[in-house]
């Protein structure tokens, strides 16, 4: 695996004065000396050395290979001189933004979902970016599938189908985001790419099931909001018996008190608007 090797090499400005003064010396002698046997050869070692100028912008790079073997990456910006006959690729250090595409997959349960992440990633190691792989960029996209595949087969979407589930697709956002992350490290790093930022952008039910699935949710919703009434609606009778028991304001019996408990349940536990019915006579009667 090849390592990474930074350097720094000559000033580009001095060999360009150097370059330029061979061709001007060559010239010289060979028109105003009649030095023919010197324009030749000074002309071509000057354009053969100015060859070897570069310029490297900010966030980029300049990997150097001489006869197919690397000898060291350009990462500082400016304008230099390197080995004509060494071969120059560039290659951009700045961050780049992978808005995946959605993506079908079951989750850990097997419901079919559809997921999608936005990832931003930069070259950290050029060696490895040019030479471990094919091509890095098609390497980040395939692996980055491969990883939101995995990390959707790991958790259920939601608490619906296990709610022992500590992390869940749909409400652990924060810590999935960072196992992704983790895991596109971990499988890119090979590559020489660093993971700035994973984050899931696309999150729901296939169409095929999303109908039953959303009302699968809202009667978990109205379960859920039923047993709350239910439980106040308990402990206020509870309480209103202790006052009445408490004030001495009336005598009831276990008929009138379970009565008592019907009417304040029906009352309190209802969705709609309850008419007050008007007792004339006794419970008896």
């Amino acid at each position: 695996m090849y390592q990474e090797k930074v350097i720094k090499p000559f000033n580009g400005f001095t060999m360009l004065f150097v370059s330029l003064g061979l061709i001007a010396v060559g010239i010289y002698a060979g028109v105003a000396l009649q030095l023919v046997a010197m324009l030749v050869p000074a002309i071509l070692i000057g354009i053969f050395l100015s060859s070897g100028l570069i310029v490297v912008n900010p966030n980029e790079s300049k990997v150097l290979t001489l006869f197919g073997k690397y000898v060291g990456t350009v990462k500082e910006d400016g304008f230099f001189w390197v080995n004509p006959l060494t071969v120059k690729m560039k290659l951009s250090l700045r961050a780049r933004n992978l808005n995946g595409q959605q993506i079908k997959v079951n989750d850990k349960m097997g419901n079919p979902i559809e997921i999608a992440a936005v990832i931003v990633w930069k070259v950290s190691e050029t060696a490895k970016a040019s030479f471990a792989v094919q091509n890095f960029v098609e390497f980040v996209n395939v692996q980055s599938e491969a990883a939101v595949r995995h990390l959707a087969n790991s958790f259920a979407y939601d608490h619906l189908d296990d709610e022992s589930t500590e992390i869940t697709l749909k409400d652990g956002a924060d810590k999935v985001n960072a196992l992704l992350e983790s895991e596109l490290n971990e499988r890119l790093g090979q590559a020489g790419i660093e993971i700035i930022e994973a984050r899931i952008s696309h999150l729901a039910y296939a169409q095929e099931i999303a109908s039953a699935m959303l009302q699968r949710q809202q009667a978990a919703a109205v379960i859920s909001a039923r047993r709350l009434i239910v439980d106040g609606a308990v402990g206020m009778v509870e309480m209103a018996l202790e006052r009445l028991a408490e004030k001495e304001m009336v005598i009831l019996d276990e008929e009138r008190k379970a009565t008592m408990v019907s009417n304040l349940l029906v009352v309190l536990c209802s969705d709609r608007n309850v008419q007050p019915v008007v007792n004339t006579g006794t419970l008896y009667n």
